[in-house]
Order: structure tokens, then sequence, then C-alpha cells
């Protein structure tokens, strides 16, 4: 990945993007697309993440000190 992989990653994600953008083993990334609170996009028998909804789901799964 560049140095800006926010702005560089596609707008709709598979699998092996998921893995790459998050540095995570292909498994993981279809362990995650797997989950039922991840947020999928289902073409034919494809499961795909949208980039936004990736963005927001990372957002809301975060541990944050309040």
């Amino acid at each position: 990945m560049s140095k800006e992989p926010l702005e560089t990653m596609p707008d709709v994600m598979d699998a092996k993007q998921l893995a790459e953008v998050l540095r995570i083993s292909k498994a993981g990334a279809y362990n995650l697309l797997n989950s039922p609170d991840f947020p999928t996009l289902r073409i034919g028998g494809r499961k795909l993440v949208m980039k936004q909804d990736l963005l927001d789901w990372l957002r809301s799964h975060t541990n944050r000190k309040e």
C-alpha cells in the first residue's frame, strides 16, 4: 500500500483488498466478511465491503477513553 491508504483504497473491496488495507491475513478478511455485524455487500456469491461502511464500522469498534 502507498503512503495514503485511505485515499487510494478502492470504493468497494473484496477479501484480498480488505486484507491488504487492514494488514491482516486473507483468512482474517473472510472471517470479517462472514461476521454478522460486519457491513457486507453481496453481488452474486461474492461478499464485498464499501469503503465508507468499513470506515464507519472501524470507528464504531474502536475502544475510546472518555
